[in-house]
């Protein structure tokens, strides 16, 4: 995808300001309006069903406790009420902890994690309409988008994991869009976040928790950001491109490649949020093109037993899902197997699904599946089409000597696979009834789709139930 070409130029930080202060609702297309309720239900469905998951309690406990009591701002899935940045850190870990949260697939950021867990503390905190809750929502998507699709994957070349990076700063536009700032406060902001800024990748050694934790802990950033550039603080006005910032400091020599006509260009006019994908896996989407061919094919192996098995991939993903390769092939915890293109693979080839049910620990440790897995190598994919898509192929030796291939140029979920609101209905629906009944689950979601007619009060009280 080449940058977009419309709209006014100027620095990174004075277009992000720009854009964030002076956007109308009117101004932004309807079909982006549906794409913004379409991910933001798919955002709480995942929240609602995390917290009935190992890590949501000690998070939810040391939340409540750092809160200090009934402050307001509500908690999704439990009784008591936080500080607006509170309930934003406890929500964004919600939102991103299953990781089956959406993905913008040129950027490779999590869009909706690093933004509504931010919007939803402070519209709740300020009554606000639904209008403006969706517009909150539609400027922090598009600044982290297209800082995700500037920098071309070089976070991850250094180490770091984009959203918990990005989402600092779309949290802050966000977060100073409902608070009323000015252009000059939202560059303030903007500086105040790149001193915050981070997120490190080394939970992929053992499956730690602290990847749910990047955009919750974002989001109170973003909070603080904007909250003390509204009150006068003062930073610097070149975070992205200045002498030690964001870029030098993250991206070291990739630093170079950074494309900066996507933070300039076309803000308010071209919109790359509305090619979001939604995750039909909970795994890491990296995988998702191989998973569908390793799902295509489950009718053809039949009960025939498998012998090998070679699982393609993006060559620039290789490093987060399939190397080290032995540590890959056996899996441990639910964190390992969703970063696992071995696990994943075998499991998806056995079953003909993949699912939340397939990262319980039982499943997780089933003999079988984990053999399998220790028959699986991983390639780079010479047919790829990323980072337009997550592209992925298999390749199956049978023992009876047949060999199976299958290639998925388009991802489910992305591109003309996209989800509609419908099949967005459908997963919400199977996520919340872990957690709620179905009566509650739709009350939320037609708060949801009907965000645009009234006070955001309705979704907050459709969430407390």
């Amino acid at each position: 995808m080449t940058p977009p070409q419309a709209g006014k130029v100027g620095t990174p930080s004075d277009a992000l300001a720009q854009f964030a202060a002076t956007l109308r609702y009117e101004d932004i297309p309807e079909t982006v309006l549906e794409r913004a309720r379409i991910h933001i239900l798919d955002g709480l469905g995942l929240a609602v069903a995390s917290t009935v998951f190992p890590f949501a309690g000690p998070t939810l406990a040391a939340v409540e406790e750092l809160s200090g009591g009934d402050k307001g701002a509500t908690v999704i899935g439990r009784a008591f009420r936080a500080a607006p940045r509170d309930a934003a850190m406890a929500n964004g870990v919600l939102i991103h902890g299953l990781d089956y949260d959406d993905t913008h697939l040129q950027a490779i950021v999590h869009p909706t994690a690093a933004v509504l867990p931010a919007v939803l503390a402070l519209a709740e905190e300020r009554a606000l309409s639904g209008r403006e809750t969706l517009a909150a929502f539609c400027i922090g998507m598009e600044a982290a988008i297209r800082l995700g699709a500037a920098v071309k994957g070089g976070f991850h070349h250094t180490g770091f994991h984009a959203t918990g990076v990005l989402a600092h700063f779309s949290s802050a536009l966000a977060a100073g869009r409902i608070m009323g700032a000015a252009a000059s406060d939202h560059v303030n902001a903007l500086g105040i976040a790149a001193s915050t800024a981070s997120g490190i990748q080394v939970f992929l050694e053992e499956g730690a928790w602290t990847k749910r934790l990047h955009p919750g802990w974002a989001a109170a950033g973003g909070i603080t950001a904007a909250t003390l550039a509204r009150h006068g603080f003062v930073g610097p006005t070149r975070a992205f491109e200045g002498r030690f910032g964001l870029f030098d400091t993250h991206l070291h020599e990739h630093a170079a490649h950074v494309d900066m006509a996507y933070l300039t260009e076309g803000l308010g006019e071209s919109w790359m949020m509305a090619d979001t994908a939604l995750k039909p896996y909970p795994v890491c989407h990296f995988i998702h093109g191989a998973a569908d061919a390793a799902l295509d094919l489950r009718d053809e192996i039949g009960g025939a037993g498998i012998a090998e098995v070679d699982i393609y991939l993006p060559e620039d993903t290789l490093k987060i899902v399939a190397e080290p390769i032995e540590h890959k092939r056996h899996a441990k915890n639910e964190y390992e197997a969703k970063f696992s293109a071995p696990f994943v693979v075998a499991s998806t080839l056995l079953k003909g699904r993949f699912g939340l049910a397939d990262l319980t620990d039982a499943a997780i440790a089933d003999g079988e599946t984990q053999a399998l897995a220790r028959r699986c190598s991983c390639h780079a994919d010479p047919e790829t089409r990323f980072p337009e898509y997550f592209s992925g192929g298999v390749r199956v030796r049978l023992e009876d000597g047949r060999e199976l291939v299958r290639h998925v140029p388009v991802n489910s979920g992305a591109g003309e696979r996209k989800m509609t609101l419908e099949e967005t209905t459908e997963k919400f629906l199977q996520n919340t009834g872990l957690a709620m009944d179905e009566g509650r689950a739709r009350a939320i979601r037609d708060a949801v789709v009907g965000l645009g007619g009234g006070s955001v009060d309705t979704l907050i009280a459709a969430l407390r139930g």
